[in-house]
C-alpha cells in the first residue's frame, strides 16, 4: 500500500513539473511583425521564422525596495484650493465672536481699575490682554482675506 503512494506521488510530481518552467515561441512573419505564442505553429502552417524561448520563472530574484513613505504633515489648505465660501464665512464669523467676548469680558487679571483724581476708576489693559487682542484682531483679518479669496475677489 505504501509502494502505490509513493507511485501515485511520483507521478503526480512528474505531472507537475512542466507546469514550472515556461516556454514561449517568438514569431517573426515575412513582413517583420512579431508575435508570441505559447504554442508553436504546425509545420508549413507558418511562414516566417519561430524561436523557442524558455523562461525560468525562479531567474527573476529582484528585490523592491521597501517604501517607507513621507510623514504625515498638517495640512490646513490641502491641494492649494481655495476654501469654500461657507467655510471661510464661518471661520469669519468665528474670530469676530471671540474677539468681541475678549473685548466685552475682560478677566480680572487682563484689566485693572485706576482711581483718578476726581474719584473715579479708568480701566488699564495688561500687555498680556494688548497682545491677545491683537493676535484676535489679526485672526479676524486673516479671515476676511480668506473670504475674499473664496469669494474670488
Amino acid at each position: 500500500m505504501t509502494f502505490r503512494r509513493i507511485v501515485l506521488l511520483a507521478a503526480a510530481l512528474a505531472l507537475c513539473g512542466p507546469a514550472f518552467a515556461q516556454t514561449l515561441y517568438k514569431l517573426v512573419d515575412k513582413n517583420g511583425k512579431v508575435t508570441y505564442s505559447e504554442t508553436a505553429p504546425k509545420p508549413g502552417d507558418f511562414d516566417g521564422t519561430v524561436t523557442r524561448i524558455d523562461v525560468n520563472p525562479n531567474a527573476n530574484t529582484a528585490t523592491l525596495p521597501k517604501f517607507e513613505g513621507r510623514p504625515a504633515e498638517p495640512a490646513t489648505n490641502p491641494g492649494g484650493r481655495a476654501p469654500s465660501r461657507v467655510t471661510a464665512q464661518q471661520k469669519l464669523e468665528a474670530a469676530r465672536k471671540a474677539l468681541a467676548d475678549a473685548r466685552d469680558n475682560p478677566s480680572p487679571e487682563e484689566v485693572t481699575r485706576m482711581g483718578t483724581k476726581s474719584g473715579f476708576t479708568r480701566p488699564v489693559e495688561s500687555d498680556a490682554y494688548k497682545a491677545k487682542l491683537e493676535k484676535l484682531e489679526a485672526d479676524v483679518k486673516a479671515a476676511e482675506e480668506e473670504l475674499k479669496r473664496a469669494e474670488g475677489r
